[in-house]
Parts: C-alpha cells; structure tokens; sequence
C-alpha cells in the first residue's frame, strides 16, 4: 500500500531591496535586532530611532568570522527564548556577512522558521551577502557548510552606514563588487576600471549594479544547481585561505580577492583568459590595497580541501573561472595535474 502527501505549491519568496535612506520600519509583534558591539556602538541608535514595532529587544554577540558557529548560534536562539519570540516576531540582522548570515540561520530554526529582515552595515554584505537567502555557519572542516537558504522577507541598503567602515572592509566590499563584474558584466567592469568608488556618487551605482545582477542571478537559481554557483568565483580558493589561517589573518573579501587571482591563474592555463585580461583585474583589485598572493606551504593539502567545499561532489572538485572579462565557466573537469601546478606557483610566495 503506497499514500502519498501532495505538497505541491507555489511558495512567493519575493521581496523588495532597497538602497537609500533607511526608512520608518513599523511592525505590529516582537522584534529582535541581532547586532554585534562594535555595529551597536555606531548605528544602533540610528535603527532604533526608525524601527516601530510593540516589543524591541537587542542581541548582541562578538564580532567576527571566528564566532560564527554553532555555539554563537545556540546563544543567540537562547535570548529568543528568554525574549518570549513567537512564529509571529521578527528578527532583525544588523551588521555585516557574519551576523547576516547567522541572524538568517537562527530565524530559519526558531519554532521551525520565523521571518527576518537584513539591514547590512559592510560593503561586502551590502552588495552580496545580504541578498540571496544563504545563512550559515562555519566548522572545522571548511566556511558555511552547516546552514539552510531562508530568504529575507526585505533588505534595506543604507550606504550612510559605510561612513564608518574602516579601509580594510572596503576593500573586502570592492572584491566582492569585482567578482560579480568579472563573471557577468564586461562594460560594469570597465566602468569600475575608469571610476574610483572612493569619488562621488561613484559607490552608490556600484552598489546598485552589484544588487541588480545578484538579485537576476538568484531569481533564475534559488538555490544554486547552475548559474547561481557562478557568483563563487573567488570562493573556492578563498575557503582553503580563510580554513587555513582559522579565519584571523583575513576578511572574506580579503580571501576572495586572492581567490579571484588563482582562479585567473587557472583559468590563463585552461585557455579560459588571457594574462592581459588576468592582470587587468589583478590591478582593479590592487587599487583598493587588497591582498593578492598567498603562501602555499603545501600543495596536496590545499588541494585536498577544496573536496571539502559545497560545490564538490564525491571525487569531483567544481571551479568557477572566469571566460574572459565577463564570462564564466563551471567545470568539473579539470585534471588535478593541472590545478596542482597552478598552486604551485603561489607555493613559497611570501604574504
């Protein structure tokens, strides 16, 4: 005897992005605004003065990528419960990748999921981390591999907020607003080659090309099985980095940036790029003072844990290079002779 449970519907994730001034939010239940101490200190005061809602409490954790786990994640469901949350009340992300991506995460287990908006105060989370509905958490064997896609139900841009940003997570935004350019757009990345986001109006347009090609790229794949792989360009050389330095030595965008340059390295010896193309982007992300060599001490090992990324399967390793300036290719075809001799050449490089 077979009985079968038809579930099939029709599920509307849609929501607004907005980039401007942050406007009154008003919200009839709780509200928990997950920040960290360094976030609150400068702007909380600002969201509180915006935010409309009938119970408001604040959660606070530490600040950075080493924090981001499954321990921080318990405590902060804790103060949900202490706060008396219910499937109806709102969690709020305020702050950069880590609390968004782990404010996500703890709204899409609390009393099995409740809503939460974004309101990201980094470059890097404005114009990336904070769109798409990836949450999670880090552990020993690799970055984000324990977490759940919860989309946001509205993502407010405030670039007011990035006034305060120190140069360093700058830059980490600006790889972050290359890497899309790079896989998508040709003429946005000769844009930012000709216009210095430190000048004028210059970050604002950034930020609003970066947004609208993620947003196109996640409407047409949710939850990544194709074209949405396309935005780790960067990442899976990134993740060995960050996994290698246990996440102290350097911010996500700082990773990526170097990620970008081996990538390309591949991809000259793929026939996927030119060396003029790879160098082109090398100095766009030179401009903005990010690191672009890392020392690879060993090259089986480094090569080992790219198995330990979500795009690997089995036996197979998943690379995202760039075709050109503005194209890309997602491969799982590539010999691992080929990868191990384009990681050598970053073995011995000093930092």
């Amino acid at each position: 005897m077979t009985i079968s449970i038809n579930l099939k519907r029709i599920i509307d994730d849609s929501y607004p992005i907005h980039i401007g001034s942050l406007p009154e939010i008003n919200f009839e239940g709780k509200v928990a605004v997950l920040t960290n101490p360094k976030v609150a200190g400068l702007h909380l005061q600002t969201l509180l003065s915006t935010l409309k809602a009938k119970e408001v409490y604040v959660i606070t954790i530490p600040d950075g990528e080493q924090y981001k786990t499954l321990d921080t994640i318990e405590s902060i469901l804790d103060r949900m419960f202490d706060h008396r949350l219910n499937r109806k009340s709102l969690l709020i992300a305020f702050g950069g990748g880590v609390i968004g991506d782990m404010g996500g995460f703890a709204a899409s287990l609390y009393n099995r999921g409740i809503d939460f908006i974004q309101i990201p105060t980094t470059l890097l989370s404005q114009v990336d981390a904070s769109v798409g509905g990836k949450t999670g958490v880090n552990n020993r064997f690799g970055k984000n591999l324990i977490g759940a896609f919860h989309q946001p139900r509205a993502v407010y841009i405030d670039p007011s907020f990035l006034s305060t940003l120190a140069p360093r997570e700058f830059g980490a935004g600006v790889a972050e607003i290359v890497k899309m350019a790079v896989t998508f757009n040709l003429s946005f990345f000769e844009w930012l080659e000709n216009n210095d986001l430190r000048e004028g109006d210059n970050l604002q347009h950034a930020i609003k090309m970066a947004v609208e090609t993620k947003a196109r790229v996640v409407e047409a794949d949710e939850k990544e099985q194709g074209l949405r792989a396309a935005l780790n360009y960067g990442h899976t050389f990134g993740h060995v980095i960050e996994n290698e330095t246990h996440y102290e030595t350097y911010l996500h965008g700082e990773s990526v940036a170097i990620g970008m340059v081996m990538a390309n390295d591949l991809a000259c010896e793929m026939g996927l790029m030119s060396f003029e193309e790879a160098m082109r982007i090398k100095t766009l992300l030179g401009r903005y003072d990010l690191p672009l060599t890392y020392p690879i001490h060993d090259v089986e090992k480094f090569y080992q844990t790219f198995f330990l990324d979500k795009k690997s399967a089995d036996s197979t390793i998943t690379f995202i290079l760039p075709r050109g300036i503005g194209g890309v290719e997602i491969t799982d075809a590539i010999d691992a002779v080929a990868v191990k001799k384009s990681l050598s050449k970053f073995q011995g490089m000093s930092a």
